[in-house]
C-alpha cells in the first residue's frame, strides 16, 4: 500500500527592531516586540488554528486512519506561549491522539549544522528537552532548517541516535532517482533518509489559487488520483509544507481547509494510507545509499544554502558571529545566551540575500527591510552590541584555549569560597548556641550518634539479652 507522509513546518524569529549605531553600547535590548506580537498572533488566527483544528477533524473522522508530521522550533514555541497559548494546547490535543509525530530540528531554526557542530547539536538537544516538556514526545526523526543536509550533517545527526532524516529531494541530487522511496545516508548506513516530492507538495503551496495553472482548479479527487497514478513499486509520497501556507498563502475563501478535509476520504478509496515519518522508515527497507557530499536545502531552485551564504554580507555576519560560540557556551549569563540563540535565526540572514533570479523577489517579500544591505546594517549593528556584551566576560585578550582552565579554577574557588561560608555559618551556630547554654554538639559526633540511633534492632539485640542474664545472675546471689 502507497503511503503518503504529510509535514507541517512551523517557525517564526524573533524580528530585530530598527537598532542604529548610537544605540550600541547603550541598549542591549534588540527585538521588535509590536511586530514578533502582531505576526504571530495575525498568523495563529488566519493559519496555525484552523489548521490544527482542520487536522484533529480529519484524524476523527478518519478514526486514526490520517496521520501526519509536525516540525516547530523553539523560538517559534517561545513566541506562541507568550502571545498565543491556546494554540499550544492545541498542538498538546495533536500529540495526545497519537496520530502526529513532532521532529527534532534546531532551537532557533539557525544555520548551526553548517557553522558549529557542538552548537547545532546543543540546539538539537535543547529543543528536544520543550518537546518532552510541553508534549510529551521523543522525537525520532530529524529535519534540519529549510531541510539542509549532507554528508557531513548525517554523521552528526546519526551520533545524536536519530534513526530517520527528512531532507529535499532535490534534482540535481537524486538525477534519475524517485524521491519516493527510503534511502540510507552513505556516511551513517543506520541513518534513513526520507525524501520530499516537490513537485506534489508545490502543486499545493504554489499552483492551489493560481487560474492560470493548466490543472487548476485543484480538487481532493484530482489530487489523490495523481498519487494512486505514480509507480506501484514507489512507496512514500513525502509533502512538506509550512504550516503559514494553510489560510495565510492560501487563505480560507480559496476551499484549502475543506480540500484537506477531503483527502483521507478520497485516499482509502484508492488504497491509499498516511503514515508519521518513523512508521515509514521502520516498515520500508532502504533501496540504496544516497551520498550528498554538499549541502543542499528546499530553498530556490538552486537548492543550495546560497540562499544564507550566498554573498560576502551574510558571510561576514556570520564569521563574526561564530567567531564568538565557544565563549557563550561557557558563560553563565542567561540573558547573552538568549540573545545568542535569537541571533542565529537563519532568517537574518536570509533578508541579506542578493540573489538575482527569477524568483528572488520571494526574498525580499519575507524582509522587514528596505533593502539586503539594510537588513546587513541592523544586524551587524545589535551583533557589535552583542559581542562588546560577550567581550566583557571574556576579554580578547583570553585566548579560546585558555579559557577552559580558568574557568574551571573559577568555578574550583567558588565551590571551596561556598564550603567556607557553609563552615562559618556552623561555627557562628554554634557560638550562639554556647552563649545561651544550649549544649554544642559538633556535626561528625551527631552524624555519630545518628547513625548507632538507625542501627538495625537485630544488632543490638545481643546486647540486651546479655544484659537480662547478668541481672538475673546477681539477683540469685
Amino acid at each position: 500500500m502507497k503511503s503518503v507522509c504529510f509535514y507541517f513546518n512551523i517557525h517564526q524569529p524573533f524580528r530585530l527592531k530598527r537598532y542604529r549605531f548610537f544605540d550600541i553600547g547603550n541598549d542591549h535590548y534588540y527585538y521588535d516586540d509590536f511586530a514578533n506580537d502582531d505576526i504571530i498572533t495575525r498568523l495563529a488566527e488566519q493559519s496555525y488554528i484552523p489548521m490544527a483544528d482542520t487536522l484533529l477533524e480529519m484524524i476523527r473522522e478518519s478514526n486514526g486512519a490520517f496521520k501526519c508530521a509536525i516540525s516547530i522550533s523553539g523560538t517559534a514555541i517561545e513566541q506562541l506561549q507568550l502571545y498565543v497559548p491556546e494554540f499550544i494546547d492545541k498542538l498538546k490535543q495533536l500529540a495526545d491522539t497519537g496520530c502526529v509525530e513532532f521532529m527534532a530540528g534546531t532551537y532557533a531554526h539557525s544555520l548551526s549544522s553548517l557553522e558549529d557542530p557542538e552548537e547545532f547539536m546543543r540546539e538539537v538537544k535543547q529543543l528536544d528537552r520543550i518537546l518532552l516538556r510541553l508534549f510529551g514526545v521523543k522525537t525520532k526523526t530529524f529535519a534540519n532548517t529549510e531541510l539542509i543536509y549532507d554528508d557531513d550533517i548525517a554523521t552528526l545527526v546519526a551520533g545524536m541516535g536519530f534513526r530517520n532524516c527528512l531532507t529535499a529531494g532535490a534534482k540535481h541530487v537524486l538525477g534519475w532517482k524517485s524521491p519516493n522511496y527510503v534511502y540510507k545516508a552513505a556516511t551513517a548506513p543506520n541513518l534513513r533518509l526520507l525524501l520530499t516530492n516537490d513537485k506534489l507538495a508545490g502543486d499545493i503551496s504554489m499552483n492551489f489559487n493560481r487560474p492560470e495553472w493548466d490543472e487548476y482548479p485543484l480538487t481532493a479527487d484530482k489530487y489523490m488520483d495523481w498519487i494512486a497514478a505514480t509507480p506501484e513499486q514507489e512507496q512514500v509520497v513525502n509533502l512538506f509544507l509550512s504550516m503559514d501556507t494553510f489560510g495565510t498563502f492560501l487563505p480560507e475563501s480559496t476551499g484549502i481547509f475543506q480540500f484537506m478535509k477531503a483527502l483521507p476520504r478520497f485516499a482509502s478509496e484508492r488504497g491509499i494510507s498516511f503514515s508519521t515519518p518513523s512508521e515509514v522508515c521502520s516498515h520500508l527497507k532502504p533501496v540504496s545509499e544516497l551520498s550528498i557530499p554538499y549541502p543542499l536545502s528546499d530553498i530556490d531552485e538552486a537548492r543550495d544554502v546560497s540562499a544564507w551564504k550566498g554573498n560576502e554580507l551574510q558571510n561576514e555576519a556570520l564569521g563574526k558571529l561564530y567567531s564568538v560560540a565557544e565563549r557563550v557556551s561557557l558563560c553563565d549569563d542567561r540573558r547573552l545566551k538568549q540573545d545568542w540563540e535569537y541571533l542565529q535565526s537563519s532568517d537574518h540572514f536570509y533578508y541579506m540575500c542578493t540573489k538575482n533570479m527569477k524568483d528572488g523577489a520571494s526574498h525580499a517579500a519575507f524582509s522587514p527591510y528596505d533593502s539586503p544591505f539594510s537588513a546587513f546594517t541592523n544586524y551587524m549593528n545589535v551583533l557589535a552590541d552583542f559581542l562588546v556584551r560577550v567581550q566583557e566576560q571574556f576579554p580578547e585578550s583570553i585566548d579560546n584555549e585558555e579559557l577552559n582552565p580558568l574557568l574551571l579554577t573559577i568555578r574550583n574557588q567558588a565551590a571551596e569560597i561556598a564550603s567556607l561560608n557553609k563552615e562559618v555559618t556552623s561555627l557562628r551556630t554554634n557560638i550562639l548556641n554556647a552563649d545561651e547554654g544550649v549544649p554544642v554538639v559538633i556535626e561528625e559526633v551527631a552524624e555519630t550518634e545518628v547513625k548507632k540511633a538507625d542501627a538495625p534492632a537485630k544488632k543490638r539485640a545481643p546486647r540486651k539479652a546479655a544484659a537480662k542474664k547478668t541481672t538475673a545472675k546477681d539477683t540469685k546471689k
